[in-house]
């Protein structure tokens, strides 16, 4: 099989370069740049390579360097912002701090268009910058081919050594001809011949967890969303009645979600699924905490008491399975990547559990991927499509202190909010939209009297990863009926904002 090796110097953006690679069909592999061995490169047969960018400075002492020698294993290879610049360094360049000319977000390139790396591309693109340094000159043989206002070296090439460097994001959704630019060095450049499908990466970890799991007993938390509904199946295939599934009711939940899973996991699929009624114990260890990650990591210990508790009744289970997507484990910190928040199934896990190891199949895919699974394992259309919703619930969509009755507001507008952009035909136009409540109170007007009471933000984006979002268009009409019936059916709520940030600099959720 053909490999394209994405090399990690600790950004946050790696498998965001690997889902492009694997979008062109192209398997991808990731390793970290403390493993970047030439010889061990070169013995496994990498068609290319892509270095990753990262936060740092190719002149730091302690930035994050590989051996130069990879460079002349005649493999391809193309650096990516932090790699572009350290290919640059690697090759005799000249590496400059351009603190006051840095460029951020969406910026104009022109582009040689003779070049193979983006061939098919237009003169002029828009592109997704983030830098201070940048590169000031080139080694031997190697020449510009791309230019901002800023940066005179916004991408370069060696032709014959088959290397290129790019200053910009191509991985990202905000760089017009990204994918294009990745599939030319993936296919124009490295010769892949595209032959790698999803149905392999099923096959493979099929394979993989029927042997890593042979003869243990495996409990998966079940939240009835696409994630672990997704990992279920793919670990059923693999390990049959050795899998079963608990489903947590932490009283953070949608309106009717509880009931919905279990009818749908039971009596649907047959699965063996364990409700847990778990709400008084989640709740009661929430009282009083209002800052977002002490709210992770709390919800995050107590999904493992009730897990391992259950697994004690259920006897000889020793292994704890979850839907974790990639996603997840970015913002929850990677590597060298920094946290955005901590998700309760990565970086909300106690250091310390009764199992002997957790197991997460979809951990490398992102939505869209795991959404593709999942219709190829043959799970239906309604339950691949359903709206994410984190684990934590509702708890990181009540800003501020948890209580009962800020949980049971949130729950009636949530409903409200699904209910109008379901009736609108819209429930797919938004790949995620939810109402917040904020710990805003207002002044308002009910029934001619003066009101004082929360205030509601609704939220909807539109996005291919998850790693960035647009905020969603939604019509006004819409937005006007929601918010009608949310301030005249919910008597605590007195206003009702709409979310318009996009991510970043924002994430989907508040908290």
């Amino acid at each position: 099989m053909e490999k394209i090796l994405v090399v990690d110097f600790g950004g946050q953006y790696d498998q965001l370069i690997a889902r492009r690679v694997r979008e062109a069909h192209v398997y991808a592999e990731i390793i970290s740049y403390r493993d970047a061995d030439p010889e061990k490169i070169r013995s496994e047969g990498y068609k290319g390579m892509i270095f990753t960018g990262g936060p740092n400075s190719v002149y730091d002492p302690a930035s994050p360097k590989c051996d130069p020698g990879i460079l002349n294993l005649g493999i391809p290879v193309l650096g990516i912002c932090y790699g572009h610049q350290l290919i640059a360094y690697l090759s005799g360049g000249r590496i400059e701090c351009a603190e006051s000319d840095g460029e951020y977000g969406r910026t104009e390139v022109s582009v040689d268009f003779d070049s193979k790396l983006f061939c098919g591309v237009p003169e002029e693109i828009v592109c997704w910058m983030s830098h201070t340094d940048r590169v000031g000159s080139l080694g031997e043989g190697f020449k510009i081919i791309a230019r901002t206002q800023k940066c005179p070296c916004a991408a370069f090439e060696d032709e014959n050594r088959r290397i290129y460097g790019v200053q910009f994001h191509p991985e990202v959704t905000h760089t017009q001809f990204g994918s294009k630019i990745i599939e030319n060095f993936v296919v124009g450049v490295c010769g892949c011949s595209r032959d790698w499908r999803m149905e392999d990466f099923i096959a493979s970890s099929v394979e993989l967890y029927r042997k890593e799991l042979a003869g243990k007993k495996v409990l998966l938390g079940l939240s009835g969303g696409v994630d672990s509904s997704v990992a279920a199946l793919l670990l059923h295939k693999a390990i049959g009645n050795d899998l079963t599934c608990v489903f947590v009711d932490h009283g953070m939940l949608r309106k009717g979600e509880g009931d919905l899973v279990e009818q749908t996991f039971r009596d649907r699929f047959g699965v063996d699924l364990v409700r847990v009624d778990a709400q008084d114990e989640f709740i009661s260890k929430l009282e009083g905490v209002t800052e977002p990650e002490k709210k992770r990591r709390i919800i995050g210990e107590q999904f493992i008491r009730v897990f391992e508790r259950e697994a004690k009744k259920l006897k000889g289970v020793s292994v704890l399975a979850q839907g974790t997507i990639y996603p997840d484990v970015v913002e929850s910190g990677k590597g060298e990547a920094g946290v955005i928040k901590s998700h309760h199934n990565v970086g909300g896990l106690p250091e310390l559990m009764d199992f002997e190891s957790i197991v997460e199949p979809l951990r490398d895919l992102f939505k869209d991927e795991v959404r593709e699974v999942g219709l190829k394992l043959g799970l239906p259309k309604e339950l691949v499509f359903r709206q994410p919703f984190p684990g934590p619930g509702l708890a990181v969509r009540v800003i501020g202190e948890i209580t009962r009755e800020k949980l049971d507001i949130l729950r009636e507008a949530d409903a409200i909010f699904r209910e109008e952009v379901a009736s609108h035909g819209l429930e797919n136009a938004p790949d995620q939209y939810f109402a917040v409540l904020t710990d805003l109170r207002t002044v308002g007007v009910k029934g001619d009297a003066r009101a004082y009471g929360w205030t509601v933000a609704l939220r909807a984006v539109t996005t291919d990863d998850f790693m960035t979002a647009e905020w969603t268009r939604l019509p006004y009409d819409l937005l006007d009926r929601v918010s009608s019936r949310i301030a005249n059916e919910i008597s605590s709520i007195c206003r009702v904002v709409y979310d318009i940030t996009s991510k970043p600099p924002a994430t989907v959720e508040w908290e």
